[in-house]
């Protein structure tokens, strides 16, 4: 960058400085939200609930479910696929 860009472009810097950090804070929330660990620590504490008695069996089900699909997020996310769409599996073709 040439001295007179520089000058130039001063007054920008503030600016540049707000859309860096607000970068650097997109891809910190990124990380985290895509950290499987906290998912599978969470199946884990799920299954001894289960274990322990404190939780039923569908309410287990249930959890484990809305668990199970996030882990596929965070894969699909890691693995730069997309996730695949939410709801029911299609009908079968008919023969």
């Amino acid at each position: 960058m040439g001295l007179f860009t520089q000058l130039v472009t001063l007054p920008l810097a503030p600016v540049r400085g707000i859309a860096w950090v607000s970068q650097r804070i997109q891809e910190q929330a990124e990380s985290q939200y895509y950290d499987p660990s906290p998912v599978q620590m969470e199946l884990a504490r799920l299954e001894q609930a289960l274990l322990d008695g404190e939780i039923d069996e569908e309410t287990f089900d249930e959890r484990e479910d809305e668990l199970l699909d996030r882990l596929e997020e965070i894969r699909a996310h890691t693995a730069g696929t997309p996730p695949p769409a939410a709801g029911p599996p299609p009908d079968e073709p008919r023969t």
